[in-house]
């Protein structure tokens, strides 16, 4: 599965948080790879992240990395730099919903001129 998400970061902190994204640590890499998160891809416009995370079950993986260690240490060391996201009742990772699909637009064309 996909899911896109956004966050905001905390008034000039942009440039530290990128610098901090330049290599995450690997035993969160190790982490992401166990709880089924396959890819995260982060985009930046000022003080805005867009996050397209690919994951066998985003809800599940969330739950993994409540209490993993790994996960624990970056989020104090990347947390003070990130306000909140957008779309979480609690302030957390709430996936945006999806508006429209090229791929699957494509597939569902070639499914109706098929019949």
């Amino acid at each position: 599965m996909r899911v896109a998400l956004h966050s905001v970061l905390r008034p000039g902190s942009e440039l530290d948080y990128d610098r901090e994204h330049e290599r995450i640590p690997d035993d969160l890499v190790a982490t992401f790879a166990r709880v089924g998160i396959h890819e995260w891809t982060i985009w930046r416009v000022g003080d805005r992240l867009f996050h397209l995370v690919e994951c066998d079950d985003f809800g599940a993986a969330l739950a993994a990395l409540a209490d993993d260690p790994a996960n624990e240490r970056w989020q104090a060391q990347i947390g003070g730099f990130v306000d909140r996201f957008v779309g979480g009742d609690d302030g957390g990772p709430a996936p945006l919903p999806e508006v429209w699909d090229l791929d699957r637009q494509r597939q569902d064309s070639s499914r109706s001129s098929s019949r």
